[in-house]
C-alpha cells in the first residue's frame, strides 16, 4: 500500500486527549482533518483548539459510536481513518460498559469504511499495550505477536468483580482482535489496509481546555494524584509501574503510520521504556523541589524489577521515532499544572 501523503483524514473521538495530538501531527504533516465528536460543543472545542489551521479542521456529530451505521456518513470522502474512540473508565462495574462500545465502535468504523469509504486507503487503530500483555509475577518480554488473553479470561471468570484494569485490558484486546478478524475476513472486498498502534500509559501536556485536574484524561489524573498529591504509598511507588510514552510522540506515530508504506498490516508497539512511579516522582521533584514531594528516596532504579519489557524493534524499523525524555515530558506537564494554579 503506498504512503498517504495528503488528503482528508477522519479522526474518531476527536475531543480526546490523545486524539488532539494526533490531529495536530496530521495537520503539521499537511493533512486536513475531520473529527467525530458527540456534540456541537465538543466540535467547536476541537475547531477552537486548531483555529490557526483554518478550514483544514472540521467535525461530524456521531452521538453513539456503538450504534449500527454510526460512521456511515462520516467516512464518505475520507482518504484515511484514525480510530481513537473507545471508552476508558477504571471505575466501571459492568465489563460490558467498556467491552461492547469498544468492540462495536471498532467493527462499526470498519464496516462503514467497507460500505461507504470509497476513497479510504488506510485505517489506523489506536489500540494499547493493554491488548499485548498484563504484568505477571516474573519479568517477561512482550512483542506484537502477544495477545492479552489473560485479561479476557479474568473478566469472563469474575465478571463485575474483575479488576478495573482487567476490564479495560479485555476491552482493548477484544476490540483489536475484532478489527483484525474483520480485516482478514473482508480483505478481498476492501481497498484499504489496517495498522494498529499499541502504546502503554500515555502522559504529557494536554491541548484542550481543562478547568480542573478532574477534567483531565484518566492517565493524567492518575499522574496528578501520585506525583503532585502523593496518593501512593512508599512501597507501591518503588514497585508499581509499566512503560510510558509522551502523548506528542504518540500523535506523531499515528501520522507516520499513515505516511510509511511498510506500516500496512502491522501491529506496532510505540513505547519509550519501563518505569516505576517513583521515577516519575523523582524526576518531577528534581524539576520543582519546592512543590513536588520526594516520595521514596530509597529507590534505586538500577535494581528495579520491571515485569513487562515491550520490544520496540518494529517501531524503530518502520516508523523511526525519536522520543522525548522523561525530564522534558515532566517539565511540560508541570508547567501546565503551574499555569493553571494546580501546583
Amino acid at each position: 500500500m503506498p504512503a498517504i501523503a495528503s488528503g482528508r483524514i477522519l479522526v474518531t473521538g476527536a475531543s480526546g486527549y490523545i486524539a488532539a495530538w494526533i490531529i495536530k501531527a496530521l495537520l503539521d504533516h499537511g493533512f486536513s482533518v475531520s473529527g467525530t465528536v458527540r456534540s456541537h460543543s465538543k466540535g467547536e472545542q476541537v475547531k477552537g483548539a486548531f483555529r490557526a489551521y483554518g478550514d483544514r479542521v472540521g467535525y461530524v456529530i456521531v452521538e453513539d459510536v456503538s450504534k449500527e451505521g454510526a460512521f456511515d456518513e462520516a467516512v464518505k470522502g475520507a482518504d484515511a481513518i484514525v480510530h481513537t474512540a473507545s471508552p476508558f473508565n477504571m471505575n466501571t462495574e459492568d465489563p460490558d460498559e467498556l467491552i461492547v462500545p469498544a468492540v462495536n465502535g471498532t467493527v462499526g468504523i470498519l464496516e462503514s469504511a467497507k460500505r461507504f469509504g470509497d476513497a479510504v486507503k488506510r485505517i489506523v487503530l489506536l489500540s494499547s499495550c493493554a491488548a499485548i500483555a498484563s504484568p505477571g509475577t516474573e519479568p517477561r518480554v512482550a512483542d506484537e505477536t502477544c495477545w492479552n488473553d489473560e485479561a479476557i479470561q479474568n473478566v469472563f471468570a469474575n465478571g463485575k468483580e474483575a479488576l478495573g484494569m482487567d476490564k479495560y485490558r479485555a476491552s482493548k484486546t477484544l476490540a483489536e482482535r475484532a478489527a483484525w478478524t474483520f480485516f482478514e475476513k473482508h480483505s478481498t472486498e476492501i481497498a484499504w489496509d489496517l495498522v494498529a498502534v499499541n502504546p502503554p500509559i500515555v502522559i504529557g501536556p494536554w491541548l484542550y481546555t481543562a478547568g480542573s485536574p478532574d477534567d483531565l484524561n484518566e492517565s493524567l489524573r492518575y499522574y496528578y494524584s501520585i506525583v503532585v498529591k502523593g496518593k501512593m504509598s512508599r512501597e507501591v511507588l518503588v514497585n508499581a509501574g509499566t512503560s510510558w510514552v509522551d502523548v506528542r510522540d504518540l500523535g506523531e506515530a499515528h501520522a507516520l503510520a499513515l505516511l510509511k508504506p511498510a506500516a500496512g498490516g502491522e501491529r506496532i508497539i510505540v513505547a519509550m521504556r519501563p518505569f516505576k512511579w517513583q521515577e516519575m516522582v523523582s524526576t518531577a521533584h528534581r524539576l520543582e523541589p519546592s512543590k513536588i514531594p520526594p516520595g521514596n528516596e530509597t529507590y534505586n532504579p538500577s535494581t528495579a524489577k520491571h515485569l513487562v519489557h515491550y520490544k520496540v524493534d518494529k517501531e524503530r524499523r518502520i516508523l523511526g521515532m525519536e522520543f522525548r525524555s522523561l525530564e522534558e515530558t515532566s517539565r511540560d506537564i508541570l508547567y501546565q499544572f503551574m499555569y493553571n494554579k494546580w501546583l
